[in-house]
This record gives structure tokens, sequence and C-alpha cells, in this order.
């Protein structure tokens, strides 16, 4: 009965974390210069070096220990411009910011330089950001609306009946249709058999300044810092250091192949932690092993889901909108929490909406340093 509940605790798990974003991923891959056969690739090494991840931590710690890629740092990228130097230079922003990770295991000091941003801003920049991709959905109920109608309608009711399972339900049903539409166009064109693809990776000021450093810093804000916190909440110490290690080297690895970054997870946490996997927390880690076994299995499918999805591009960008409007909304909260300074988020906010470059690097950049510089003028007032 026991062993039941872990199995399905960890199945649970993985099936939630790679169908609840996995559309971002792809979509935000794409955006800065990957064709479908590398974002396929890179959400197969991102599959594969969070379920190596995975087998390690919970094999050393002995505690569910759940890792996942950055949801908050794939949405990021989704509203980024392809950068200076195309996709090799994304490449090498991937690879900075896993060795920004890494530096964050052996140097405390970065830890507390990150948590020196205030909260609000990092937040704001990151709602400016999921803004864009919120819309898709709107808009493409309007291109194609019984493609992407039912994908709504799924996600809005399963909402109101299980929230966990929202996401994962308009995947599912984005799926479905993207069969049907695949089927009657007479198939889909692309591999089905999971391939990595590796890239030589370029490094341009643009692309460390406008991609490599906001995707560590919302990385760091909205992952790994709230996925430590989930732990501890379930009487959990974290193993804070070891987790940035090994995810900061899993993101190092993965770059190449076009995974863009590995951390705690947050929400899916909690899945494998608390009482329900298991009664007794000293035997919890297990669904953690069940879950990084799952994942090996869906790397062997990411290939062929992405073929599927390049049938029709606009079911991809509405299920990636719906899933993030529950990110958008909490980012919006925290942004807008503190009666007395709300106007430099608010500054964030719009930079980072904008979607504007400047000089080579995007709007995240701009409104993290636009916040931080109307947050130290109003504050010196």
């Amino acid at each position: 009965m026991e062993r039941g509940r872990i199995a399905l605790a960890g199945v649970t798990t993985a099936l939630v974390g790679f169908a609840s974003s996995s559309a971002v991923v792809l979509t935000g891959l794409e955006a800065v210069g990957a064709t479908r056969a590398q974002a396929a690739s890179g959400l197969v090494a991102l599959c594969l070096t969070q379920a190596l991840g995975m087998l390690w931590l919970a094999q050393r710690t002995r505690m569910p220990v759940v890792l996942a890629w950055s949801t908050p740092g794939a949405a990021l990228l989704a509203t980024a411009a392809v950068p200076e130097g195309g996709w090799p230079a994304a490449v090498g922003a991937f690879l900075v910011a896993g060795v920004l990770i890494v530096l964050t295991a052996l140097w405390p000091g970065l830890s507390r330089l990150v948590a020196a941003i205030p909260a609000p801003i990092a937040q704001a920049m990151l709602a400016g950001v999921l803004v864009g991709l919120c819309l898709a959905p709107v808009r493409g109920v309007v291109e194609d609306p019984f493609a992407v109608a039912p994908v709504i309608l799924v996600w809005l009711v399963l909402m109101r009946l299980a929230p966990t399972w929202a996401a994962p339900a308009a995947f599912a049903v984005g799926l479905v249709i993207l069969a049907i539409e695949a089927v009657v166009r007479g198939g889909a064109d692309g591999p089905v058999l999971p391939v990595l693809e590796p890239m030589a990776p370029a490094f341009t000021w643009s692309a460390v300044l406008g991609l490599a450093l906001p995707l560590y810093i919302v990385t760091m804000a909205s992952q790994n810092v709230p996925g430590a916190a989930v732990l501890g909440s379930y009487g959990y110490r974290a193993p804070w250091r070891e987790s940035m290690a090994v995810t900061g080297v899993g993101t190092v690895f993965g770059a190449p192949f076009g995974g863009h970054a590995i951390n705690l997870a947050a929400i899916t946490a909690a899945l494998a932690a608390s009482p329900d996997a298991h009664p007794d927390k000293a035997e919890r880690w297990r669904a953690v092993r069940v879950a990084a076994v799952l994942y090996l299995a869906l790397a062997a499918l990411a290939t062929a889901i992405t073929t599927l999805v390049g049938v029709a591009p606009v079911v991809l960008a509405a299920v990636a909108g719906v899933a993030l409007i529950p990110t958008l909304a909490s980012s919006l909260r925290a942004a807008m929490a503190e009666d007395g300074g709300r106007i430099a988020p608010a500054i964030a906010f719009v930079v980072a909406a904008s979607g504007i470059s400047i000089l080579g690097i995007g709007a995240a950049f701009w409104a993290l340093a636009a916040g931080l510089l109307a947050h130290a003028v109003l504050r010196r007032r």
C-alpha cells in the first residue's frame, strides 16, 4: 500500500512537471533562435539532466529534493529576441547562467548579492515578461477558435476542480487537437526518435547581460529560493550548496544541447515532500527516484511531442499562456505587496512588458536596472 503511494506521488510529480510547462520551454527556446530540432534537443537535455540530478540528490540526502527546469527562465526567453550571435550566443548565455549557479554553491557572497535585489522588483520584472505570453490564448481563440477554445475551457474547469492538474490537462487536450490536425493534414513533418544536437557556444555581451543574468536571477528568485522554502515547510532542511552545485553542473552540461537551466522545483516539490507521498518523512525521497526514472522515459518522447506541436503552433502558444497565468497572478501579487514601495516595481513591470531592446540587450535586463534605480532614488527620498 505504502509503495503504491510512493509510486503514485513520483508519477504525479513527473507528469505534472513535464506537462505543465514543456510548452513554455519549447516556445522559449525557439524564440531565442533554436530550430524545432534544436528546441527538441533542449527539452531532451533538460529531462535527462534533472532526472540524473534528482537520482543523485535523493540517494545522497535521503530527502525528497525535486528538480525542475526553470519555467520562469523559459518564459523570459519566450519574450526575448534572438540575441546577437543567434542560437550559439543563446547557448553561451545558458552556459554562463549555469556557471553562476555553480558559483552560488561555492561563494555564499553571490547568494547574498542576489538576495539583496528587492523581491518585488524581481517579481515585477517576471510579471512584465509573462504578460505577452499570457495574451497568446486570447489571440489564439480569435485566430483558431475550434483548436484553442477547448484548451482554455478544460484549463478553466480544472482550475476550479483540481488546480494542480489544470495545466497538464490543457496540455493533454492540446496534444489531442494537434493529433487530429496532423491526421487531417496527412501527418506531422519531423523526427520522432529522441535526438541531442550539440551547439558550440558563442559569448556576446548582449546575450550575457540580456539573457544570462536575467535567467540566473529569475531562476534563483522564483525557483531555487521558493523550492528550499517548500522543503522547509515539510520539515526538511534543503541541502542548499549541494543542490546549487548539482543544478549548476547540470545546467552547464545541458547548455550545449539547448537546456537553458535546471533548479529546485517549487510547486511540484510539494507533491513528493507532503505526507500524501508517505506518512514517514524518511521514506518520501523514494518518490523522487520514481519521478526521475519517469523523466528518463519522457526524454524519449520529447522529440516526438515537439514534432507534433509543429502542426499548429497556435495551440502550443495557448497551452503555454494558460499555464503561466497562475504564475503571472502570483508575481503581480508579490510585486505590489508592499504598500509604501509600489512605484519601483511598477516601473520594472512596464519596462519588461514593453519588450524593448537597447544595444542588443533585451527588456528583462533594463527592467531590473530601471526598477533598482527607481528603488534607490525613492528610498533615499
